[in-house]
């Protein structure tokens, strides 16, 4: 249940808010420039081979990497957390709600550039929550020796947003992030981010009474991206196709 509340900031005059707008707007506009900076350092940023044939598992069985780029120069791979056997309403919320959100890739793909999941399970069982959330683009199961070749050094069980550049048939990894990192698939906190109560999070600074949603990125128990999926009749069990 999410805390409503009455708490609003002082009431002034048109000139006084723009006033205030223009001041913060000096600052948004650093912050903007200082983004383009950082991801011009981004694209100097030395790259490291990895093994072009470690094995994923997909709709027609085991590939290689090298194949999860379909043909174009650079791949990004979303590397979903799975818990096997749990039902649908305890996978993970942060993966659902991020992935939830890539939907429209064909800019990427003019770019050259192929978006696909790397979810860290077994592909039956997680293929069966892609069709029930209705995502369709690429799906790859990674096993274990897989990931531990994938993520070298880095743990498991985490998600991850990890770059890679192909030439010819030679893979490099040319950047990674996680945690906070994958907001970069995020468009629901970028927009909550420009209103009064913000994301509304308990770890935000946020005046007194500012109104907290304890449940964060799950209602009533579950995922929130799930429940337009159940109103429109898809079944959650993992056990077979949405209809």
């Amino acid at each position: 249940m999410r805390n409503e509340s009455s708490a609003i900031p002082n009431v002034v005059d048109r000139s006084t808010f723009q006033s205030a707008v223009e001041g913060l707007r000096v600052r948004e506009k650093a912050h903007t420039r200082e983004g383009d900076a950082i991801a011009a350092a981004r694209r100097r940023l030395p790259i490291v081979q990895v093994d072009a044939s470690t094995p994923l598992v997909g709709g027609c069985g085991t590939v290689r990497l090298l194949d999860a780029f379909e043909g174009r120069r650079q791949l990004i791979a979303y590397y979903f957390m799975w818990y096997p056997g749990r039902p649908a309403a305890r996978q993970c919320e942060g993966c659902t709600f991020f992935t939830s959100q890539v939907r429209e890739v064909s800019t990427l793909h003019a770019k050259g550039v192929t978006y696909a999941t790397f979810c860290q399970g077994p592909y039956a069982e997680s293929a069966r929550y892609r069709d029930f959330m209705g995502w369709d683009l690429p799906w790859y199961a990674v096993p274990e020796a897989s990931l531990a070749t994938l993520l070298d050094g880095r743990p498991a069980g985490r998600m991850y947003l990890i770059c890679y550049l192909r030439q010819g048939s030679d893979v490099f990894e040319t950047y990674w992030t996680t945690r906070r990192g994958v907001e970069a698939m995020d468009n629901n906190y970028r927009l909550l981010d420009l209103t009064l109560y913000g994301r509304q999070q308990d770890w935000e600074d946020s005046p007194p009474g500012w109104p907290q949603d304890p449940e964060g990125m799950t209602t009533d128990g579950r995922p929130t991206s799930q429940w337009p999926r159940l109103k429109a009749g898809y079944p959650d069990d993992l056990g077979a196709r949405a209809p």
